[in-house]
């Protein structure tokens, strides 16, 4: 959206940006008056952010472009019967304008149960659920 060369909203990513490390703090300061490690928060839109700076280091082949959607990008609107749909979903990044692709979800996912603390704070979801099985 609002993109002449398949580039992301500058304003809308500054937006995005701002809200993970203060998730963090809210949740370490959570936590810390609990005592416990309860509460993790997942970064998705630094995951996200690694498929649109580098799509091919996760076997995509653009990010630039939705696989469903209408305009040069596809980056118009939702996935409907009127969309351009692209041949292969597997190598895109993006499903629709602001969704990421089965894939990507997958990727998205595997991240949260077994990442590092880059997308994973204060840890990921397979160690605090080990910790929880031994109590």
């Amino acid at each position: 959206m609002r993109s002449r060369n398949g580039e992301c909203a500058a304003e809308l990513q500054t937006a995005a940006g701002l809200f993970n490390p203060q998730l963090v703090q809210m949740l370490l300061e959570l936590n810390r008056e609990i005592g416990s490690d309860v509460f993790i928060a997942a970064n998705a839109y630094d995951l996200n952010m690694d498929f649109v700076t580098n799509p091919r280091a996760y076997g995509f082949v653009t990010s630039q472009v939705a696989c469903c959607g209408q305009g040069r990008f596809n980056g118009i609107g939702l996935c409907t019967i009127l969309s351009n749909l692209c041949p292969n979903r597997d190598i895109f990044a993006f499903w629709d304008p602001f969704h990421p692709t089965e894939r990507a979800n997958r990727i998205i996912v595997s991240t949260i149960v077994t990442g590092s603390t880059k997308y994973m704070n204060p840890m990921n979801l397979s160690t605090i659920m080990a910790m929880d099985s031994l109590v």
